[in-house]
């Protein structure tokens, strides 16, 4: 009886939380759920590990909501959030995660894309440049897929330090991972340097399996394993920017994502081991002869 109440019970917190559920990155941690985004809280380094959102046709073609510009502390984070204050006079914006132009179908939205955990520290030209330009075409795509599964965040390697009281990481990358479920499903995924760039969009296209790499989270794991490899495993820009074919996948170029510091200490150290090897190797060779 217990056991079919907890049952019961868990069944009805489910099917009550607000915001989007369905292709929730894993692992789930930290998890705050507000009525049009989810999210992962990172408490280290005051921001979201990740926001998940559906967009859809209706929402864009409705948007048209006044800009609230009204930072707030999200009091749905246990540990508390960021400040907007951590921001002020840091030389660098409050970068929205899930775009307020995304959400400006209602007023509700519009003030929830407002909330500190929904914003990262971004460089003036990245958030006015190439992010914006990223955000205009991901309505783009939810206006004519009708809609659209999308993932965003912060990558922190590479950091350029911290802000504010409260020390707010400065992310080295961001990413974008966009899923269309329509009758011919597709999958695009981004990672962007937080800096000036002139390159085309384009060029920061990787593979998801790379995306997964590098933040160390499995996007869409709730496909079926046959879909998510296809998907997954390549960079297909077809159906998402004008000028390519379904016969001409993108080869994901590796110098787009930043490698984990780990990761390249590791090589280093190999490498120098090897040298270091080698060398006492043609040492006791020559003190033989």
């Amino acid at each position: 009886m217990k056991f079919l109440s907890a049952l019961l019970f868990l069944i009805i917190s489910v099917s009550g939380v607000a915001g989007p559920t369905d292709f929730i990155p894993m692992p789930a941690k930290d998890i705050v759920r507000h009525t049009y985004y989810v999210l992962s809280y990172n408490e280290k380094f005051e921001q979201a590990n990740w926001v998940y959102y559906v967009l859809t046709d209706s929402m864009v073609i409705k948007g048209g909501q006044e800009r609230s510009n009204k930072f707030k502390v999200d009091k749905m984070v246990p540990t508390g959030s960021a400040k907007s204050a951590d921001y002020t006079k840091s030389g660098f914006d409050r970068g929205h995660l899930c775009p307020a132009a995304d959400m400006d179908f209602n007023p509700v939205a519009m003030e929830e894309s407002f909330l500190m955990s929904n914003i990262s520290p971004q460089t003036p030209e990245f958030n006015r440049g190439i992010w914006k330009d990223i955000e205009t075409d991901v309505r783009k795509w939810a206006e004519k897929e009708h809609k659209i599964h999308v993932v965003t965040g912060p990558v922190f390697a590479d950091s350029k330090g911290v802000i504010g009281e409260d020390k707010v990481l400065i992310p080295g990358y961001f990413f974008k991972i966009i899923y269309d479920e329509t009758d011919q499903p597709k999958m695009i995924a981004f990672v962007l340097p937080n800096s000036k760039t002139d390159r085309p969009i384009t060029d920061f296209a990787v593979t998801a399996d790379e995306l997964e790499k590098v933040t160390g989270f499995d996007f869409f794991s709730q496909l079926p394993d046959e879909l998510e490899n296809r998907l997954e495993n390549r960079v297909d820009l077809s159906g998402w920017f004008e000028g390519y074919s379904t016969s001409q996948p993108i080869v994901s170029k590796s110098s787009n994502t930043p490698v984990k510091s780990s990761e390249s200490d590791t090589t280093f150290y190999l490498i120098l081991i090897s040298v270091i090897v080698l060398v006492v190797i043609l040492v006791m060779i020559k003190g033989r002869r």
